[in-house]
């Protein structure tokens, strides 16, 4: 039986008991509920949700009318029907105009069940209707949201709706566009192939997706990408097209900027090079002028004409050093480097690169890979190996960026002539592309070589990669199969934190002292080699992970210890300032430096930080480490800490 939840305005249980048998005979479950006046209609209306409300006109005290207006008051839509005996046919028609769905007469109840299951259907329409005006709001809303330009076109060029951000990219208004064909925005760059293939793929129902330079109102050029979707009626005819635009001046010029750098790098390459040997030839030209006037019986003329020469040469030095400055931006700076961190801090500028069709995916060490390298030399390493992979993907694809450990031992070394054994940190980039044919493979690190078109690249990319990987003493293997992506690995040596080669030599000795220092930190490689370091010039040091340990040093300690060498940032609650604060608590006059990996400013301004005095920003120097010590050790008083 059909279930059918019932309502029944009534003051006559008789009657509300005739309507119930005539539903149950029907086929119907019957679950009613009759109440004859507005405190229980309203109860009831709270109670539960009712399928239909069955009412009398005439109920004493309390009317069908009256009933009428408090359900729909409430914005009930539950179908409103009265069965009364004494309804008139105007009264009945102005009970149809109040918001009733029907009447029916009690003594012709047949009509009941008739009028109540078209009710029943007919509510059931209107819900399903508001169902779907409301997911069509929905839609358009979302449609007008999207941070991406979206149009609708016909199929004969018409557009038909746009939305706000296409108006904000093309500087159209709505009313301005609607009914224009697309070519509004033709700039004239793109021949008519281009628009040829366009329109062939849409019309043949498939997706196209593109580049290209449009003009917008105020005749301004933008590059977009663009991707046409095709919509299909019921008999796979295409009718409309739906048009996602996007803007890409930013990538563009993130990508511009990427090629402005390749090509410096690789002009500081070469100026660099051509200075240094041109140099030599000058260092000769120098000498054997300087050693030919040294000649007692030298003609006068002679002697000038070598000093023209000198001069000359001296014209020619200054070139040279003006040549080796602009290479200079290129020559090493290397420091201790997190491998992962050099791939976490370039990741969003690599997403933006790649674009959306391609998918970036990362999957680094859980632990620390440390090297000592040049940080803006592997960025440019990494963009240059994603953007070639990119590169290598124009449909689209996967770039898988890995980071790893690994110890080469003399039989692996010896399949490679350009490595060695001993423990690296990797750098793996891997992509889904076209991969590189076996003919071409042993000449992509050549300098201007490229399978690229014209335009498309330099062929100094690969070379680029090369010569850095070289100067940091690492090697680069590459695995590639047509049609199977291609895979580089880059091979840099591990640093146990350790200096292991420096870029230029130090200026002068050391600073050295007697005093004993309490060093704070809680990362064992960087407490060590402070240690090892102070201890070689001189320094007694007492050692501590956290500000706990720290404390239980002091104790054993406090009238040895002049110095305190303390991170800002620790854990086990203690931080550094709360630290030498507890020590002046017992020696006012204790000397403090904070070290840490935050600019002062970010570590924060309870106290002045003084970089040079009591303050060393991370990573530091051995020269700037003996400094600051010495120079706090000689010249500050400690400074007072504020109080907490």
């Amino acid at each position: 039986m059909k279930p059918l939840h019932v309502l029944i305005v009534e003051d006559s249980a008789s009657d509300a008991g005739l309507m119930v048998r005539h539903l149950e005979h029907a086929g119907y479950n019957v679950r009613s509920a009759r109440v004859e006046d507005s405190e229980s209609l309203l109860a009831a209306l709270d109670q539960q949700p009712w399928d239909v409300i069955l009412c009398d006109y005439s109920i004493p005290g309390f009317s069908g009318a009256e009933a009428l207006r408090m359900v729909r008051d409430r914005s009930c839509p539950v179908p409103f029907i009265f069965v009364s005996g004494s309804m008139g046919e105007d009264v009945a028609v102005e009970a149809m105009r109040a918001g009733a769905r029907d009447y029916v007469m009690k003594g012709n109840l047949k009509r009941l069940v008739p009028a109540i299951e078209r009710e029943l259907r007919e509510a059931l329409i209107r819900q399903q209707t508001h169902q779907t005006e409301d997911l069509l709001a929905l839609r358009t809303s979302a449609l007008e949201a999207a941070a991406n330009a979206v149009a609708i076109v016909h199929r004969d060029g018409t557009i038909m709706w746009v939305n706000r951000a296409y108006t904000k990219l093309t500087g159209f208004k709505d009313n301005e566009v609607v009914g224009q064909n697309p070519r509004i925005l033709k700039s004239g760059i793109q021949d008519s192939s281009f628009y040829k293939d366009l329109w062939d793929t849409v019309l043949a129902g498939k997706v196209w997706q593109g580049a290209s330079i449009n003009k917008r109102k105020d005749g301004t050029l933008y590059p977009e990408e663009q991707t046409i979707t095709p919509v299909l009626d019921s008999n796979g005819e295409v009718t409309h097209f739906v048009d996602v635009k996007q803007d890409i001046t930013e990538r563009r010029q993130l990508e511009d900027q990427l090629r402005q750098v390749q090509k410096m790098e690789a002009i500081g390459q070469l100026a660099g090079g051509v200075a240094h040997d041109f140099n030599n030839l000058l260092s000769v030209m120098l000498m054997q002028t300087e050693m030919a006037n040294l000649s007692a019986d030298l003609p006068e003329d002679v002697r000038i004409r070598l000093q023209e020469i000198r001069s000359t040469v001296d014209i020619a030095s200054n070139l040279t050093r003006q040549l080796l400055l602009f290479s200079r931006r290129q020559v090493m700076q290397p420091q201790d480097l997190d491998l992962n961190e050099v791939v976490t801090n370039l990741t969003k500028m690599l997403r933006r690169i790649i674009g959306e069709h391609v998918q970036l995916l990362l999957n680094l060490h859980p632990g620390q890979l440390i090297t000592f390298a040049d940080a803006g030399m592997l960025d440019q390493v990494l963009m240059n190996l994603t953007v070639n992979a990119r590169d290598a993907m124009p449909q689209g694809g996967c770039i898988i960026i890995e980071t790893t450990h690994r110890h080469v031992t003399e039989a692996e070394a010896s399949l490679n002539p350009a490595a060695t054994p001993g423990t690296y940190v990797c750098l793996v980039v891997t992509d889904t592309g076209t991969g590189i044919p076996p003919e071409i493979l042993p000449r992509i690190f050549e300098p201007f070589f490229t399978t690229k078109p014209e335009g498309k690249g330099t062929g100094l990319g690969l070379a680029t990669i090369f010569g850095v990987v070289k100067q940091h003493k690492g090697w680069v293997d590459v695995d590639s199969k047509v049609g199977d992506g291609t895979r580089f690995s880059i091979y840099l040596p591990a640093s146990d934190g350790g200096v292991a080669f420096q870029a230029e030599p130090p200026k002068s000795n050391p600073r050295r002292g007697t005093e004993t220092i309490l060093l704070t930190e809680d990362e064992p490689g960087l407490r060590a080699v402070i240690r090892a370091f102070l201890e070689h010039n001189g320094y007694r040091v007492l050692e501590a992970v956290n500000g706990h340990e720290a404390l239980q040093v002091w104790s054993e300690h406090r009238d040895q210890i002049a110095l305190l060498l303390t991170d800002l940032m620790m854990p086990a609650g203690v931080s550094g300032q709360q630290l030498a604060r507890r020590l002046r608590m017992d020696n006012p006059g204790l000397r403090a430096i904070f070290m840490s990996g935050y600019s002062p400013d970010m570590a924060g301004d309870e106290l002045e930080f003084r970089p040079g005095e009591n303050f060393l920003q991370k990573p530091f120097s051995q020269e700037e480490l003996l400094e600051t010590v010495r120079q706090c050790l000689d010249t500050h008083p400690a400074p007072p800490l504020p109080e907490s």
